[in-house]
């Protein structure tokens, strides 16, 4: 197969990486394995035959430089984005290629907004922070949803999960994640009130009636960016989160040969504006594995310039969102809109 390009994965070797690695292969691209250790950027690339190994670091800019050096874009994997975000949006800004990353905490996605806009457009590249299962999935999920709509008067994004196996990353990132979470009331971002909101959610099969619990992680502040929405909530079951807080809860365990977990998921988005409602609503796999092929798709949809225009762009503001999809259909997601 004929190489596509190059695109650098930074933190290559953690668990999302690896799949974002074997991805961008399946689809011709020559991945760039990333990250700080050595020993396991080399049992990575052990895995990948002919990928390319390039150590950096975030405190060490020039290393960044050269890991990027060639690429036409970086999907950032490498969490706490809280700490690493920042110096890889710089390093590809002065390589002047294109930026993703896989972030859940609001706060980071926030930082890019706030601080590298300008620049990227100067740069005449794109940002899209998120795009990840929580973040771009949801707002992509509210996009289409909205359909022809401008606007409306509430989104309700509500998730359900069977199990939630953390990987070491998830915690160190819940860990380090203290900023107070917000939501979107009256339009505008406002605290995520203190205990969150409960309330009663039926789901479609196979979940059924669950109780959900008010949880927003990026998919909000990309919403807040680009819909016009008085009230954005978004919930999950209750189940994951008992996992994720019990320290005895295993880390994901592979359940075929691609190495995705039997973890279930299900997202619905609800918009409604006056007396109507619309919906869309997504099955599928292993979260940490569907960010792959979506964040890669977006990916391939920025290098090609199916991307509408430069600067940091929420998923949905950057590309058709029922078309992208569509695209991972039926092969990693089922997908209903009402």
């Amino acid at each position: 197969m004929t190489s596509r390009g190059k695109i650098a994965v930074f933190g290559a070797y953690g668990h999302t990486g690896r799949f974002v690695a074997a991805e961008l292969l399946r689809r011709g691209w020559s991945p760039i394995l990333a990250g700080r250790d050595e020993a396991k950027l080399r049992t990575a690339g052990a895995a990948f035959p002919g990928a390319e190994t390039r150590a950096a670091a975030v405190d060490d800019p020039a290393s960044l430089d050269r890991a990027f050096a060639g690429a036409a874009a970086v999907i950032h994997c490498a969490g706490p984005f809280l700490d690493t975000s920042e110096p890889v949006v710089e390093a590809a800004l002065r390589a002047r290629i294109h930026y993703l990353d896989v972030a859940a905490e609001q706060r980071a996605a926030l930082n890019v907004f706030e601080r590298f806009s300008d620049a990227a457009r100067q740069a005449e590249v794109a940002l899209v922070p998120g795009m990840a299962f929580y973040g771009g999935f949801g707002d992509l999920l509210a996009t289409a949803a909205l359909g022809d709509w401008e606007g409306a008067d509430e989104i309700a994004l509500a998730i359900a999960l069977d199990c939630w196996w953390p990987t070491e990353g998830t915690r160190r990132t819940g860990e380090r994640n203290t900023f107070r979470r917000l939501l979107v009331t009256e339009g505008r971002l406002a605290p995520v009130p203190d205990p969150p909101p409960t309330r009663a959610w039926d789901f479609p099969p196979p979940f059924g009636p669950q109780e959900v619990v008010g949880i927003h992680l990026t998919e909000t502040i990309l919403m807040a960016q680009h819909l016009e929405v008085q009230e954005i909530r978004a919930y999950i079951n209750r189940t994951p989160l008992a996992d994720l807080n019990d320290p005895a809860t295993p880390a994901p365990v592979a359940a075929d040969e691609s190495g995705r977990s039997s973890q279930l998921f299900l997202v619905e988005a609800v918009a409604r504006k006056g007396g109507e409602e619309r919906r869309a609503i997504a099955r599928g796999r292993d979260i940490y594995a569907f960010t792959a092929p979506l964040v890669v798709e977006a990916a391939e949809r920025v290098v090609d310039g199916r991307c509408r225009g430069t600067g940091v762009l929420a998923a949905g503001e950057a590309f058709d969102a029922q078309d992208v999809l569509r695209a991972l259909t039926p092969e990693h997601l089922s997908l209903e809109l009402r």
